[in-house]
């Protein structure tokens, strides 16, 4: 394929391209983003065995659990165990605030972020070093500009900025990119609307919720996004999305949405989706090691087959990462399928679900996401929430949703639909309330959409 070259005095990196039929893509790095096969797994390889040397010298945690005689990538993924979740969790419980985990003095750590809590869990507690945090920053600047960020552009960050690590990588990749950047976290979302159309913002970072609340606000003040905004690039993550909430966006905004994920645990972005292919989210395999195994055996699947991802972090090193069971399902693709020239395999279509976000109901198995694309069906319907409760000892979800009519006939047909179309696409009949227009809370951050309630029956 033709290649085109070109340098950006800002960061000094020669960013090459590579022409396919959309246009042609550039690289943030072109050297890692290129690298053959063979050469990108002695560099893992090599990578892991000084990441591992690190972490039995340096952490108690990780010296509990590495064992001797790890002489090859097989070795390591055959008899290197799990990491859970609970297992992090125990640790800090035992040994506040960040447990036995870290491979260095937390007094090294120049930022520190949590998880979420939003699973009902408590949150992981992480550090960053000033230089586990230029990694960090670089993986967000790798996504960004093969979504099409250059220099010139200015960019918003629209999420809370807080505690939870989010779209900081983001604001400060931006700054390293030599953008405008525009921090509009404290910020009621009629400003923000307001900044999009009067600084003639390029690149947008939020949550698919939260773009769907900025749309909702733009409509209310009379703003057409996609006409009076100047939005082009948007990096919406956080929370999994169906194709029909990534086309709503579109729309609206006028501007391409793509695709990125990192995890507090893991520190960057592992993956970030390609212009060349939608759904294409090339996996950072310089910096990550990104199994995909059989939720029920354990064992590797093969590219095309879904699984969850098992993360092994290669460049943090105050807190370190081996084999996370992340509960993410996922299907691994060849990087030969995508025409953009990474030679990084990609997750098709990114994070499909989480295994704990799926609940059976009478059988059925249910996700946030299944919701989420009956409801958005509806232009009536607007913010929603879900719930699975039990009701005359019969397991039962209950939907509440935004509605310009909550009482009358109109009401009545309204409920009748939603419930019909929710039996036809997910296979029960669900209770359906009408609120309000306005009345259910936005965040800026992860919306949790689907709570399991059975449990406060029995409390």
């Amino acid at each position: 394929m033709p290649r085109c070259t070109g340098q950006d005095p800002r960061d000094g990196l020669v960013h090459i391209g590579v022409a396919y039929h959309g246009g042609i893509v550039e690289y943030w790095n072109s050297r890692a983003e290129t690298m053959p096969r063979d050469e990108l797994e002695r560099w893992q390889w090599s990578r892991l065995s000084r990441a591992l040397d690190h972490a039995r010298r340096s952490s108690p945690f990780w010296a509990g659990r590495i064992p001797d005689g790890i002489t090859s990538m097989a070795a390591y993924t055959e008899r290197m165990p799990l990491l859970h979740k609970a297992d992090l969790l125990a640790s800090q419980r035992a040994s506040p605030p960040y447990g036995t985990w870290p491979s260095l003095d937390p007094a090294r750590g120049v930022r520190h972020h949590q998880t979420s809590g939003t699973s009902g869990n408590p949150p992981v507690r992480t550090f960053d070093t000033e230089r586990d945090w230029k990694w960090i920053t670089d993986t967000f600047c790798t996504a960004l500009y093969s979504n099409g960020v250059r220099s010139h552009h200015k960019g918003l960050v629209a999420f809370g900025y807080g505690l939870f690590a989010g779209f900081w990588g983001m604001h400060y990749a931006l700054e390293r990119m030599g953008c405008t950047v525009v921090p509009a976290g404290g910020l009621d979302s009629t400003t923000v609307v307001r900044l999009l159309v009067d600084l003639r913002i390029e690149v947008l970072g939020l949550t698919p919720s939260y773009a769907m609340r900025l749309i909702e606000t733009a409509g209310e003040m009379g703003v057409d996004l996609a006409r009076d905004a100047n939005v082009q690039v948007m990096l919406a993550g956080a929370e999994p999305r169906s194709d029909f909430t990534t086309r709503t966006i579109e729309e609206a905004f006028g501007a391409r949405v793509f695709n990125a994920a990192g995890t507090t645990e893991f520190g960057g972005v592992f993956m970030f989706e390609c212009p060349s292919r939608r759904g294409a989210c090339h996996i950072n395999e310089p910096t990550v090691i990104e199994e995909v195994l059989h939720p029920g055996t354990g064992r590797p699947v093969g590219y095309g087959e879904e699984g969850v991802r098992v993360t092994t972090g290669l460049y943090r090193e105050g807190m370190q990462l081996f084999r996370h069971w992340t509960e993410d399902i996922v299907v691994k693709r060849p990087h030969t399928e995508c025409g953009c020239g990474r030679t990084w395999d990609f997750l098709d279509g990114g994070i499909l679900r989480r295994v704990d976000d799926m609940r059976k109901v009478r059988g059925v198995s249910v996700t946030p996401v299944m919701i989420e694309d009956v409801l958005r069906g509806f232009p009536e319907v607007g913010e929603f929430r879900s719930s699975i409760r039990t009701v005359r000892g019969l397991d039962t979800i209950h939907v509440q949703a935004e509605a310009g009519v909550v009482d009358g006939e109109a009401a009545q047909a309204l409920r009748a639909r939603i419930a019909e179309d929710f039996k036809r696409q997910i296979g029960i009949r669900p209770q359906v309330e009408l609120s309000p227009a306005g009345s259910l809370p936005r965040t800026r951050w992860k919306a949790a959409r689907l709570h399991d309630e059975r449990h406060l029956a029995h409390a």
